[in-house]
């Protein structure tokens, strides 16, 4: 009996089982560098991260953008020169306003405004102040 042929096949069968294995080892090797890089770039994302939200105190507040009008950075700067709330009628006397009901209306809705952007707070009715 001749097994010759039957040699010859399983050689070609081993040949093909070979080129199998080192071309899934070959794609083992290069999803274990990918995986790894993956790892590595999530390690510095949270790192990143970390750092961030630990500087995060550490930056200024950014200050909304004000309604285009000159007595609104005034009103601010009113605010920032005491301690406890005030009223629409000494936000007027220290823009210089005449104590007119226009004039203390006009700085009471103008007041409001800055309460509707977060800026200033009113804790009483007519009470207004910074947020802390």
């Amino acid at each position: 009996m001749n097994i010759q042929p039957l040699l010859d096949a399983l050689d070609l069968q081993e040949d093909a089982a070979r080129a199998l294995a080192d071309d899934l080892r070959a794609q083992i090797d290069d999803l274990q560098t990918r995986l790894r890089e993956a790892e590595t770039h999530l390690e510095h994302l949270a790192i990143t991260r970390t750092t961030v939200t630990g500087l995060a105190d550490r930056l200024p507040a950014v200050a909304p953008d004000l309604p285009e009008h000159p007595d609104y950075p005034r009103i601010l700067a009113a605010f920032n020169h005491t301690t406890g709330p005030l009223r629409a009628k000494d936000i007027c006397e220290a823009l210089g306003h005449e104590l007119l009901p226009k004039n203390v209306e006009g700085t009471r809705a103008k007041l409001k405004r800055l309460v509707k952007l977060g800026i200033l707070t009113e804790a009483d009715t007519g009470n207004f102040a910074r947020k802390q």
